[in-house]
């Protein structure tokens, strides 16, 4: 009797079992991945000096890839995280694959500009440059956000209307020129002196200078805006 009864139970488990086994693993949701994109470039553009907006471009329907407990973003070698760019999602468990997606990240901010054609080495003055808004992203790398990176700094190169600056193409502040009289300050635990002398060559903010004391001796130190030389000894 424990046999038939063992017998029918089987066979009425057969069929439930074979359904089972025959029944697709469960599928990854591609809305996941989006978000999983989404929310890696939010985080990759936190501190960027603007407004960012995403976009995260298709997934082919057609792709079926394992459910993935935790899907990983990445930005895959030669990638960065504005503009234009591709991002990678992979997974390692249960069944490991990667995807890649298309994206845009644009940042919507002010930026520098030449309010009017400047020429290699000129001084750059409040009045020749303008603030424009436009998407950061699009922009070269290095573009200057704040009129204070510009100001009193020097063209490396030309720049034509409406052109944004880059920190590349600037040289910094000249703080001393070749004949100037300067201001050469030395200071130390419990001293501090003070005398002038005459700058032997132009020097930028921060760069090394070197002057003639009036009594023919040559010193070296740091230049600083206003025609000081900080001397050390």
């Amino acid at each position: 009797m424990n046999i038939l009864v063992k017998l029918l139970f089987s066979l009425l488990l057969l069929p439930a079992l074979a359904a089972y086994a025959q029944s697709p693993a469960a599928r990854q949701d591609h809305a996941v991945l989006r978000q999983t994109i989404e929310q890696f470039l939010k985080m990759q553009a936190a501190g960027l000096p603007g407004q960012v907006s995403i976009a995260v471009g298709p997934i082919d329907s057609r792709l079926s890839l394992a459910e993935c407990a935790a899907p990983e973003a990445f930005l895959p070698n030669g990638s960065r995280a504005w503009g234009k760019t591709t991002v990678g999602v992979r997974c390692t468990v249960p069944a490991p694959w990667t995807v890649y997606v298309a994206a845009t990240v644009r940042v919507q901010g002010s930026y520098i500009a030449a309010a009017a054609p400047l020429a290699q080495g000129q001084s750059i003055g409040p009045n020749d440059i303008a603030s424009v808004k436009g998407d950061l992203a699009a922009l070269p790398a290095g573009v200057i956000t704040d009129a204070s990176q510009a100001v009193g700094y020097t063209l490396s190169r030309s720049v034509p209307l409406g052109a944004p600056l880059r920190q590349d193409g600037l040289r910094s502040r000249q703080a001393v020129s070749q004949g100037q009289m300067v201001r050469l300050v030395s200071t130390g635990p419990g001293f501090s002196v003070s005398t002038e002398g005459r700058a032997m060559s132009n020097a930028g903010e921060g760069q090394s200078a070197q002057a003639r004391t009036p009594n023919g001796q040559v010193v070296s130190g740091i230049a600083k805006m206003g025609g000081i030389v900080e001397v050390s000894y």
